[in-house]
């Protein structure tokens, strides 16, 4: 289970451990052998443009020979864990064999038995806090909270969280969510937080809170969700969101108009989702050379391409691993250096001293 201390680990502090080892590791010949005599993996929960996962599933099944069996691509994290319930006994295709989940779903999992431990090759470069210490579940990959700027507005673009109270981003800033509802808008506020030096999570999400009301205060935030369509209007010049989401909104606006994604120079809040096999999964060395391909470097660059970072991004990045027509389309890899996992507990101290406090401090009606 995760610890309550706080655990806001560098990744590539994390990410330098036992580097040259994880280089060079493969799953075993036995595992191969074995998950090839099964035949079959069953997925659930993996759209084809989410992270890459179409060429992902097609590059597992072209490497092993293996099919895969997909079920429901479009259900969440808790359609998941109530397919595992549900077929605890069934051993047939609607029994999921793995499940990609956000990060909650883990530890709750783990909890209700309902996963079973396995430690991939390359996991000593998953940074701890990203990860189950008895190897339950595991973080796969993660977006950080960006700045998404339309660069036909906004000419000189902001670097950092203390650059968005300045007087020449005046109307220009929203949320890509309500703070007092959305998890993307919430890990924003906190993140700002942490850029003004706060460490313990109930103080950053006060902290944020205060900073957000110096940017109302100064006329800069503007009380509506930003979305791509009001980036392009220009309503919302800079919208505050995942990584991800911004780089999607980029290519899918080609241009018209231009949009830059900005990782800021500090308070970099990374949301992780995590992996990990079912407990009655009907074919088991399926699912461990599943995660084995997903945690091999093929696998991490393949959600990569989706614009997803992978939890080995700094170890791929150090290692020259990224080809650079990838690297081209992503902010600079050295922003992502700084990236921190707040565990469930953090994030909760912080959602609730913000989603309690905005109207309070902010008094901003997002909408």
């Amino acid at each position: 289970m995760i610890s309550t201390m706080t655990r806001l680990l560098s990744l590539s502090t994390a990410m330098m451990i036992a580097m040259s080892a994880v280089a060079s590791a493969e799953p075993s010949q036995e595992l191969i052998d074995a998950a090839k005599k099964e035949g079959t993996l069953t997925t659930i929960a993996l759209p084809h443009n989410w992270c890459g996962y179409g060429d992902v599933i097609a590059g597992f099944k072209a490497k092993y020979g293996i099919e895969v069996n997909e079920l429901n691509p479009d259900a969440g994290s808790g359609d998941e864990i109530e397919a595992i319930k549900a077929n605890k006994g069934n051993s047939g295709p609607q029994a999921p064999d793995v499940i990609d989940v956000g990060l909650s779903f883990g530890p709750s999992a783990k909890a209700d038995g309902l996963i079973q431990p396995y430690k991939v090759s390359t996991w000593d470069s998953i940074p701890d806090s990203a990860k189950d210490a008895d190897g339950y579940w595991y973080g796969d990959y993660y977006g950080v909270l960006s700045f998404i700027v339309n660069t036909d507005i906004v000419k000189n673009v902001p670097k950092d969280w203390s650059d968005l109270s300045k007087s020449d981003y005046a109307n220009s800033v929203a949320l890509a969510g309500d703070p007092r509802a959305s998890n993307q808008a919430v890990q924003a506020v906190y993140a700002a937080g942490l850029a003004a030096g706060e460490k313990d999570a109930a103080k950053a999400g006060e902290a944020g809170l205060k900073f957000f009301g110096e940017v109302n205060k100064a006329g800069n935030f503007v009380p509506v969700i930003g979305k791509s369509a009001s980036l392009a209007q220009g309503s919302t010049p800079i919208v505050v969101a995942w990584d991800y989401n911004g780089l999607s909104w980029r290519d899918s606006l080609n241009g018209n108009p231009p949009l830059e994604v900005v990782v800021p120079a500090s308070g970099v809040v990374a949301g992780v989702y995590v992996q990990a096999i079912s407990a009655f999964a009907p074919h088991p060395n399926a699912a461990k050379l599943w995660m084995e391909y997903l945690y091999s470097d093929e696998g991490q660059l393949g959600w990569l391409k989706g614009y997803c970072h992978p939890i080995r991004f700094n170890d791929l990045a150090k290692n020259g691993k990224i080809p650079q027509d990838v690297l081209d389309k992503l902010p600079p890899a050295a922003s992502y250096e700084k990236a921190v996992f707040p565990t469930l507990e953090e994030q909760a101290a912080g959602k609730e001293a913000i989603t309690k406090n905005w109207d309070s401090v902010v008094g901003a009606n997002v909408q």
